[in-house]
């Protein structure tokens, strides 16, 4: 069952040196991120599982222990999924960015609370199958948290990744209410057309989470929303 969650934002630039002389403009979402992972612990978890977009390289399981990087971004930095335990191929695989913000997110905090897995998902799977996943992961413990990882629209402004959209900043606000208030069924009904249209790369995550709360009765705190270079980026958590 479904005891917590948090939903945090999975920009390379939360990790400071990749970020570099631009670091300190997030320095307010790292700190919301933290106060989130918080609510994770407290929670007292038996599972946690991260949750976030992944290309189809790293889509599915990834174990404790799986590995990232951030070298593709120019920098000599270096993640674990949690204490290792796994071996062979399957500790292997190289966990996808979004993934590897987070294990950097955990490792920031020195999360030891509870086993840790990855599950990557694939930005175009639709509502429904969203919704099932997020119900198996549900029911894996006896208490389970969620990390959820994932980026709303990059077509907040001329500069954005994705232009100028100005249909970004009512989908970002509707995606925050929603998150902010733990309101299942707005994450649910998220248009995943529109979504892919403004490039928000948490829909399918977001769904994921909306999926393994169900009946949990959970309620939300929207703790940090902002748009820097053009991207929504949303901290909240839901317990």
């Amino acid at each position: 069952m479904l005891v917590a969650a948090a939903v945090c934002p999975c920009p390379p630039l939360l990790v400071p040196e990749v970020a570099a002389g631009a670091a300190a403009e997030l320095d307010a979402a790292r700190r919301a991120c933290a106060d989130a992972l918080g609510v994770l612990a407290a929670s007292r978890p038996d599972l946690l599982v991260v949750v976030g977009p992944a290309e189809k390289s790293g889509r599915g399981a990834h174990p404790q222990g799986a590995r990232g990087s951030f070298s593709g971004f120019g920098v000599d930095v270096d993640v674990r999924l949690g204490v290792p335990e796994a071996s062979g191929a399957e500790a292997e695989r190289v966990l996808p960015t979004s993934l590897a913000v987070g294990a950097w997110l955990l490792e920031r905090i020195g999360w030891a609370d509870a086993p840790i897995e990855g599950l990557g998902v694939g930005e175009p799977l639709a509502p429904e199958r969203c919704i099932e996943v997020g119900r198996d992961v549900a029911s894996r413990a006896g208490r389970v948290a969620l990390l959820v990882m994932g980026d709303a629209s990059a077509c907040r402004t001329l500069k954005a990744p994705g232009y100028l959209d100005e249909r970004a900043a009512p989908f970002d606000a509707e995606v925050a209410r929603a998150l902010g208030a733990a309101d299942v069924t707005a994450v649910k009904e998220l248009d995943p057309e529109l979504a892919y249209e403004l490039k928000a790369s948490g829909r399918a995550p977001w769904q994921v989470l909306a999926g393994a709360a169900e009946g949990a009765g959970l309620s939300g705190a929207l703790l940090y929303e902002d748009a820097p270079y053009g991207v929504g980026y949303l901290v909240a958590t839901w317990s």
